[in-house]
């Protein structure tokens, strides 16, 4: 009886169903009621106020930018293991302290390490978007990266960002539109940057090529990252925390794009990913079953397809993912 008086506007949203709503459907308070996201009070006339932040802001030290970052790092975890629909009040707040550590902030002294702590915590929040399918909020919280990474005068930062948005382009039907932005950000980049971005990169490349229909380039771009990327299981790069990728993550990667190409590679490369995935990236594994269905499915293999379409729908099911549902949605259609 709620949900029909919810719709209809007969009943307001108490902020007790408010709570648990957003949990359910990883949305923001302005979203799930239907009103612009809520700004802050304005400020009291003269200058009291606006020196007292300013002076807040000024005392952020490097104990508090590392507690950022360690926020940061727990709700990434937190979202690989359990899906992003219960972090969104966590996520929203976290941001919203950076922002204002950042907005108060004068000398680029101070700026720099909080901007570079908001632009990691913005491309996590874009990322958990887009799995909620939030688009417009995914958008936006790249935007809010970008910025964050040019006032940190972090190119590295920037490219990521820009690689990421990418995929809001991809996923809205504008694959070539995606595929220059990529590009741009590997421009951007130059030929600085870590090895690990610079594959992950390429990577990001190869995918949107091949959702272009440019097979050639494509393949070119694939063996760029395979080139590009570090040897060992390390995954992380001290320079890069947003960024996981090791050449097993790589492999599932190229493998997802062989088969989004048909090419029967892709099987082998993808069951070779499967055996040394981290069982702790819940929801990547559950992209990598549905990368396996499709590899499957193009070479009219059906029981294979559905014994992985099966195991990846329940997996996306534990983290909440629409992004990975419709993907599993789309592929069960063609059995």
């Amino acid at each position: 009886m709620y949900v029909s008086e919810w719709e209809n506007s007969k009943r307001s949203i108490s902020d007790r169903y408010a709570a648990i709503l957003r949990q359910i459907l990883g949305v923001t308070d302005g979203e799930l009621r239907g009103s612009p996201a809520s700004v802050a009070p304005a400020m009291a006339d003269g200058y009291d106020e606006l020196l007292s932040r300013i002076d807040s802001a000024s005392s952020v030290s490097g104990s508090m930018v590392k507690s950022f970052n360690e926020q940061t790092e727990l709700l990434r975890t937190m979202d690989r293991q359990r899906g992003a629909s219960g972090l969104i009040d966590q996520m929203t707040g976290h941001l919203s302290a950076l922002e204002e550590a950042l907005n108060f902030a004068v000398l680029p002294s101070a700026r720099r390490p909080v901007a570079l702590a908001l632009a990691g915590a913005s491309t996590l929040a874009a990322w958990q978007a887009i799995d909620a399918g939030a688009v417009e909020r995914a958008w936006r919280h790249y935007e809010l990266a970008k910025r964050a990474a040019r006032d940190a005068e972090s190119p590295m930062y920037l490219a990521h960002a820009m690689g990421e948005q990418a995929y809001v382009l991809c996923e809205a039907g504008r694959p070539s539109l995606g595929l220059d932005l990529v590009r741009d950000a590997q421009r951007s980049l130059g030929q600085g940057g870590s090895p690990r971005l610079r594959a992950w990169l390429y990577a990001a490349e190869a995918e949107l090529c091949a959702h272009a229909g440019m097979p050639d380039d494509c393949r070119r771009a694939l063996d760029a990252a395979v080139a590009s990327i570090p040897p060992g299981p390390e995954d992380r790069d001290p320079d890069m925390l947003s960024i996981f990728l090791n050449g097993g993550h790589l492999a599932r990667w190229r493998g997802n794009v062989l088969a989004m190409l048909g090419d029967d590679d892709a099987v082998s490369s993808l069951y070779g990913a499967l055996e040394i995935a981290d069982p702790t990236f819940v929801r990547a594994n559950a992209g990598l079953h549905t990368d396996i269905a499709r590899a499957h499915l193009a070479r009219a293999e059906y029981d294979d397809a559905n014994t992985h379409l099966r195991q990846a729908r329940l997996l996306a099911s534990r983290t909440g993912s629409v992004r990975q549902r419709r993907r599993v949605d789309l592929l069960s259609s063609r059995l």
